[in-house]
């Protein structure tokens, strides 16, 4: 009966443990990700206002 409690324990300790490594390393990705997107990303507005028209060439 202990042995079967410690074998449990230890399983849940190795389970939480992966768990939280798992949610560090992917909050960091996505902080990564979004440091990434601010850095390199473009302002996704395309003013098509003024300009000159273009030309058809047949």
């Amino acid at each position: 009966m202990v042995r079967t409690k410690l074998i449990l324990t230890i399983v849940v300790t190795i389970i939480s443990f992966g768990a939280t490594g798992l949610w560090f390393v992917l909050s960091e990705k996505q902080e990564a990700q979004e440091r990434r997107e601010k850095f390199f990303g473009s302002t996704k507005e395309y003013p098509t206002s003024g300009g000159e028209k273009m030309k058809i060439e047949w």
